[in-house]
């Protein structure tokens, strides 16, 4: 074996070479052998090993091994192939060049930690793909445990090719690497939280991807698109991304509106304003004209007989409409829109459903109506309540009620005039 090259060596010589040049021609054409010899493995690996390992897949009728080939598993490992030539004729061809030796030992070492460290990082990738296909992996943060492994990966990749080039054990880097722990504590800090805020966000069950969350904080509304190891990107609905940091799902307060798409019905909770002056008690005339509605007529009647036999039998003077009881048009017009509540095909009458009046402002006194729209979509939600409301504002003058709008230019000019 330690004759390789030495023809060539003698042959320089009888020609009339100088040693110094003979011995550097033939280092030359020794590297150039040994550079030859890996092209020829790296060929090998590309013609044979990927034709070879395509056919086998495509097969089977797993979708696994698809999934590694598209991620280049196996092309990243027929970059070992010029690796393994040179470390199968290292030995033969650089006999005669002993000085080189290390240094490209050391260099095709380097090369293999490197092509190994991709090779990792390709089947983290793949695993990631594989499991979120899964059912019970699919709501989990895979890719930030993915982005911390693959950390961990380049980290030790890093040390090792440092010891290669330094010259010393990997052991004396990490036992000085105490020394710039703060530093890398102040590097990696978006990684660190991140990480740890990933951890509890998935034990807590707090996002998943699909998830519509809103965050005032950072302006996102809108779905929960990927949840990485230092960033959650959210696409609004205007089809804008916005980019949350992972640690600010803990650190700050966020809505997660699961709850209402997993819930048997969607909120609806929307007051209008009635003008204070224009509730009054109902009058004769206003009764036995809303007689003739459907959705209250049989209720009305119960409650005249109720009223007609509480003011008998306490003798109250019903000249004096403010003595006794008395229904009032407000009172008629909030029945009747909650009978019409109960009554729409849309809402959930098994959750909370009613019309409430909250406290008087100078707009007016606020009547809220409160129930849940079967339909949780959002198209379909802001038409059942659009419906309801325009049923609501159109319902209003049948009862006397007025709504409270703020005065526009044209009620200014009609009170000139």
């Amino acid at each position: 074996m330690n004759e390789f090259g030495t023809p060539l060596y003698d042959y320089l010589i009888q020609i009339g070479i100088s040693e110094f040049w003979t011995s550097i021609i033939r280092t030359i054409v020794l590297i150039i052998g040994l550079f030859l010899v890996s092209s020829l493995f790296h060929l090998i690996g590309n013609k044979v090993f990927i034709r070879f390992v395509t056919r086998i897949i495509k097969k089977t009728k797993s979708n696994v091994d698809d999934i590694f080939l598209e991620n280049k598993v196996f092309y990243k490992i027929t970059l070992l192939f010029p690796a393994l030539g040179v470390y199968l004729f290292d030995d033969i061809i650089l006999a005669h060049s002993a000085f080189l030796q290390p240094y490209i030992l050391g260099a095709t070492n380097i090369y293999t930690i490197a092509v190994i460290a991709s090779i990792i990082s390709a089947v983290l990738k793949s695993a990631e793909s594989i499991l979120s296909g899964k059912k019970a992996f699919k709501d989990k943060p895979l890719t930030s445990y993915r982005q911390l492994l693959d950390i961990l990966n380049y980290g030790v990749t890093m040390i090792l090719i440092v010891s290669i080039l330094i010259d010393k054990s990997p052991m004396y880097l990490l036992s000085a690497l105490g020394a710039v722990t703060a530093i890398l504590l102040l590097v990696f800090r978006d990684s660190i939280l991140g990480f740890t805020a990933s951890i509890q966000l998935a034990s807590n069950d707090m996002i998943k991807v699909g998830d519509w969350v809103t965050v005032h904080a950072y302006g996102a509304d809108g779905d929960v698109l990927e949840i990485n190891l230092n960033t959650v990107k959210v696409q609004n609905f205007d089809k804008t991304i916005s980019t949350v940091p992972t640690y600010a799902f803990i650190s700050n307060s966020f809505k997660n509106w699961r709850g209402m798409e997993e819930s048997p019905g969607r909120r609806i909770k929307r007051a209008i304003k009635i003008k204070i002056d224009s509730i009054q008690f109902a009058n004769n005339e206003l009764i036995n004209r809303l007689e003739s509605v459907e959705l209250i007529k049989n209720n009305l009647k119960t409650k005249i007989l109720e009223i007609d036999s509480f003011n008998e039998n306490k003798k109250v003077d019903t000249k004096t409409p403010i003595n006794g009881r008395r229904q009032t048009n407000l009172g008629l017009f909030r029945n009747y829109i909650e009978a019409y509540l109960k009554n729409n095909e849309n809402i959930n009458s098994d959750l909370t459903c009613m019309v409430r009046q909250l406290e008087a402002t100078e707009h007016g006194l606020p009547l809220e109506i409160y129930c849940f729209s079967k339909n949780k979509n959002w198209v379909a939600y802001e038409g059942i309540m659009a419906d309801i409301f325009d049923h609501i504002y159109a319902s209003a003058p049948y009862f006397e009620i007025e709504l409270f709008q703020s005065p526009s230019g044209k009620d200014f000019r009609k009170l000139t005039s």
